[in-house]
Parts: C-alpha cells; sequence; structure tokens
C-alpha cells in the first residue's frame, strides 16, 4: 500500500535526525510531489538545500513554510540566514526581527540578528542582540564566539578573550572560536598562546 503523508514525514525527520541528509531529501522531495503540504517538511528541506549552497531553491521553501504558517518563528530565522548568505543583509535583519517578535525566547534568532547587524556595522546592537542570545540560552557557545568577534571590533579585547574561552569550554570543537582567540591573543602580542590557537582551529577544521 502507498505510504501515507504521516509516514512519509516520520521516516524523511528520521533519516535527517540521523545525519542522513541524501536519504532525508529524497523523502521531502516525494513527499512535495505527492502534493502534501507540510510547513515543517518545506522548512527542514530548505536547511538542507541551504547546506548544498542551493540557496535560491532553499529560500523559495522556507518562503513556502511561512506561507503555510506565517507565526513559524524558526523558518523566518531560517529565511534570514539564507537572505545573508544570498548578500540580502536588510532583508534578512528583517525576518530575524520577525522571528523574534514571533518568539521572543528563541537563542539563535537574537544571535543571527547580532551577526547580521554586525555585518552592517551596528556594533552596539549586535552586542545587546548575541548578549540577549546568551541569556536566554547560557550553553550556546556560538554566541559567546560571535560576541568575541563583536567585542574586538569594539576594540575590547580582554571581554573578547573571555567570551571565546567560554565558547571553547562549553564546545571545545568550535574551530572559529580558536581562530577568533588566536586573533585576540596577537593583539595581544601573546603570540606563542596565538600560535597554539590557530594551531588548534587548523587542526580542527583544515580547510
Amino acid at each position: 500500500s502507498k505510504p501515507s503523508q504521516e509516514q512519509i514525514i516520520n521516516q524523511a525527520f528520521k533519516c535527517h535526525s540521523q545525519g542522513n541528509t541524501s536519504e532525508a531529501a529524497k523523502y521531502y522531495q516525494h513527499f512535495i510531489d505527492q502534493g502534501f503540504n507540510d510547513h515543517r517538511v518545506f522548512s527542514n528541506y530548505g536547511l538542507l538545500l541551504k547546506k548544498l549552497g542551493k540557496l535560491k531553491e532553499a529560500e523559495l521553501l522556507q518562503r513556502k513554510a511561512i506561507e503555510l504558517k506565517p507565526d513559524f518563528a524558526e523558518a523566518h530565522s531560517n529565511l534570514g540566514n539564507i537572505l545573508k548568505d544570498l548578500g540580502k543583509l536588510q532583508e534578512a535583519e528583517l525576518s530575524h526581527r520577525k522571528a523574534i517578535e514571533l518568539k521572543p525566547n528563541l537563542a539563535l534568532a537574537h544571535s543571527n540578528l547580532g551577526n547580521i547587524l554586525k555585518d552592517l556595522g551596528k556594533l552596539e546592537e549586535a552586542e545587546f542582540y548575541t548578549r540577549k542570545a546568551i541569556e536566554i540560552s547560557p550553553n550556546f557557545a556560538d554566541s559567546y564566539n560571535n560576541l568575541g568577534t563583536i567585542l574586538i571590533d569594539l576594540g575590547n579585547l580582554q571581554e573578547a578573550e573571555i567570551s571565546c574561552r567560554k565558547a571553547i569550554e562549553i564546545k571545545p570543537d568550535l574551530a572559529e572560536a580558536h581562530y577568533n582567540l588566536g586573533n585576540i591573543l596577537s593583539d595581544l602580542n601573546q603570540l606563542e598562546e596565538a600560535e597554539l590557537s590557530y594551531r588548534k582551529a587548523i587542526s580542527l577544521k583544515p580547510d
């Protein structure tokens, strides 16, 4: 017998959660080809395509998820990340602000908005939203790392160092945090320590 809508979704989600993205993508596409509609499928499939670098397709899928469920905060945040990668920073900012409006405790949206505001040169506001992300989710390593980069730009190297070290404490394999710590230590003229941080970043992420 033909698998039901729910069976296809469950199989797709199972593959996705297990990291089997190629199988998950097949199930998501099959679901859509059957004419079924579910906001979670469009959003999840959009995330997969973003990882594969298919940004325009990923954007369309997130917009479809939002069309089906306008108050789906995560989809607005996901769309913001895609728009950022497409270089549409103002649009990305609006998407993340919408996500926060819909779900004020969505730490990821605050962190991502902080990143965009940093790229737009709005450093104080970027710091505010990144600190908010940390307040909501105190063990969110990426937020500490992002805060570190913002504090570097603000010239606050000592606090930036503390923030990057906190990111590493939470997530020791976060290569970007080791790299950023290397930059900070280099600026503080602690060159031997900086070298160790850079080497650690390279060992974790050779590319």
